[in-house]
């Protein structure tokens, strides 16, 4: 028997709270090329105790909060975390479908619904849920003809021309978490989500009884009819505590969001600018690239149409199988970026996809390694 809908359409925005709200707006504005087409009104600020912004970029919006008054929303989520999501919306075709099936699925509801009309006659509708995801809130937005971004929010600039590194969509979102089975259970029974993607890794695979090994497992859960996706990763023993997925719940003070990936239709470009701008990126090893030649040729890709010697000169990863492939690469995380561990260890990805669907199988590695060689290196005395 096919599972009732929650009628979701895509994402809708995401809210990022922050300590500092000018470095974000340069990192947007300056780096990204986000378009900053929205803030809050006065009296919204006022009424909230906090500022926020919203930055464009195709479909992608994001809200960067910052607490006014140590009373607010944002003051007692940064007393709990460092910067980080703490929202996540999804636009929905019926508000009242989507409350009518989570409820009946035992949602838990935060009673923060909103009903608005503008004078134009447009209508914003929306509410909240608790997540297994600590203190990260999923918002459920219904918009008839509402013109702004939502209510006592004031547009200042339309999103205008296209981002100049094509920033299209949110591709994903990954969630870090000491066990993810709460997780897993929740958006299957409560989301309605199925099983996309499945791997486990650990260093003992590769080199058995190496000092200091980890290792993590992923599961990727989907809502076909959308096609949102969700990764959630948990440590694996031995080492546990070792592993970057411990440490990111470590550092985040629980489990919470840790990283967005937004899709590009051509990443090498976008990569070699990002990289002028002065945006830091994960590093990947050399051996990578020179064992890429036989991998691509095991996974049957043979049309491949960068060249492999610029994807290594930008350290952009390739994955896939039977000429469908992806192309990805990481910023490092935002407490690296700034040298500030209250910025938190959120961090980016750039995606492109050429047919391939999935999250990069055999770049997890890479990927994994890389982040354990940055903390590595961020905990080594200077000198």
């Amino acid at each position: 028997m096919k599972r009732a809908s929650l009628g979701l359409l895509g994402y809708d925005s995401y809210t990022f709270v922050v300590e500092n709200i000018e470095r974000s707006r340069a990192f947007y504005t300056s780096k990204f090329d986000f378009c900053e087409v929205a803030r809050a009104s006065r009296a919204l600020c006022e009424r909230g105790g906090e500022v926020s912004s919203i930055f464009a970029a195709g479909e992608a919006r994001v809200e960067v909060v910052a607490p006014l008054s140590q009373s607010s929303v944002a003051a007692r989520y940064l007393r709990r975390h460092p910067a980080g999501v703490a929202i996540l919306s999804f636009r929905v075709a019926s508000v009242e479908q989507t409350r009518a099936v989570l409820a009946e699925r035992g949602a838990t509801f935060l009673g923060d619904d909103v009903d608005v009309r503008d004078g134009r006659g447009g209508r914003y509708r929306a509410f909240g849920i608790a997540t297994p995801l600590g203190d990260v809130t999923f918002r459920f937005v219904e918009r008839s003809d509402f013109q702004e971004f939502a209510p006592g929010v004031d547009t200042i600039a339309e999103p205008g021309q296209r981002n100049r590194f094509g920033f299209e969509r949110v591709d994903h979102v990954t969630s870090n978490a000491r066990t993810m089975k709460p997780i897993l259970d929740w958006y299957r029974d409560v989301l309605g989500m199925e099983e996309f993607w499945n791997i486990a890794f650990h260093t003992e695979d590769v080199a058995p009884g190496r000092a200091g090994g980890t290792g993590l497992r992923s599961i990727v859960m989907w809502e076909p009819e959308s096609g949102i996706k969700f990764a959630s990763n948990e440590p694996l023993a031995p080492s546990f505590e070792s592993s970057q997925i411990a440490r990111f719940v470590y550092d985040n003070h629980g489990p919470g969001i840790q990283h967005i990936a937004f899709s590009v239709p051509e990443i090498i470009p976008t990569v070699t600018e990002l990289r002028r701008l002065g945006v830091d990126f994960l590093s990947t090893p050399g051996a990578y690239y020179r064992g890429l030649p036989e991998r691509l040729q095991r996974l049957n890709i043979r049309n491949l149409a960068q060249d492999p010697a610029v994807l290594e000169q930008l350290e952009i990863l390739v994955d896939g199988a039977d000429n469908k492939y992806m192309l990805q690469i990481f910023l490092r995380e935002a407490a690296g970026l700034y040298d500030d561990e209250r910025a938190g260890p959120f961090f980016y990805e750039i995606i492109q996809r050429a047919g391939d669907q999935g999250f990069g199988y055999g770049n997890f590695r890479a990927l994994f390694e890389s982040i354990e060689r940055e903390q590595r290196r961020d905990a080594s005395p200077a000198g």
